[in-house]
């Protein structure tokens, strides 16, 4: 594939993305049992909010849903460009990733209020155990849900477990496991740098009541506080 082509591989892949990521899970479930999910409890669009508001079976329809939107994401961008350039499979892998996360944070049609990208996340980290290797799936499952079980704070789950994701990316991209020129391979860890950096910052009242002491436990089965 030429300069050109992959430039325009690239921005399709967003694009791709940013359509799949805008599909609101949580919004379009809460507005079948009569709510807008982003005007109660923490007011975010995503899988806790759901599962403090709505209990966990909710939660767990939501957390499916935007796994799925992300992984169906970039299975489309497969079809398109992975499958006939598999040196570049990762790099384009992560761009309809970034896509997905930038649709469901700032979905448009909603006035760019969405949710923080975490369960989208869990959808990348899935598709790449299934096209790499499972570590990445079982890095993802104890990156959270140790310090879940620790803490039952979800804020700190989901930045750790970002981080963690970065780290290992990098590792087993500098090992030649995705099989990936190095230039696509250091796209990719801006990509994700960049998107855990933006996990940080969506995150960013959830780190204010933590240095205060303020920030809410959350629980699967238990009942949760509202506000």
């Amino acid at each position: 594939m030429t300069g050109m082509g992959l430039l325009g591989a690239r921005i399709i892949c967003i694009l791709i993305g940013y359509v799949f990521g805008m599909i609101q899970t949580a919004v379009f479930y809460g507005r079948l049992k009569g709510i807008d999910i982003r005007k109660v409890g923490s007011g975010n669009a995503g899988t806790t909010n759901t599962l403090r508001v709505l209990g966990p079976k909710a939660g767990g329809i939501v957390l499916f849903g935007d796994m799925l939107k992300c992984m169906a994401a970039i299975f489309v961008t497969y079809l398109i460009f992975g499958r006939s350039n598999p040196d570049y499979s990762i790099l384009f892998m992560t761009y309809t990733f970034a896509g997905a996360v930038l649709g469901h944070d700032f979905p448009f049609f909603l006035k760019f209020k969405g949710g923080k990208g975490i369960a989208c996340t869990a959808g990348y980290t899935i598709y790449l155990s299934i096209r790499y290797n499972v570590l990445f799936l079982i890095m993802g499952i104890i990156s959270f849900f140790l310090p879940f079980n620790l803490f039952h704070i979800v804020s700190v789950c989901s930045m750790f477990y970002y981080v963690l994701l970065l780290a290992t990316i990098i590792i087993y991209g500098q090992m030649g496991l995705f099989f990936a020129p190095q230039g696509a391979l250091v796209e990719v860890y801006i990509i994700v740098a960049f998107l855990t950096v933006l996990a940080i910052y969506q995150h960013r009242g959830n780190i204010k009541k933590l240095l205060n002491g303020q920030e809410r436990k959350t629980y699967i089965f238990k009942k949760n506080k509202v506000d």
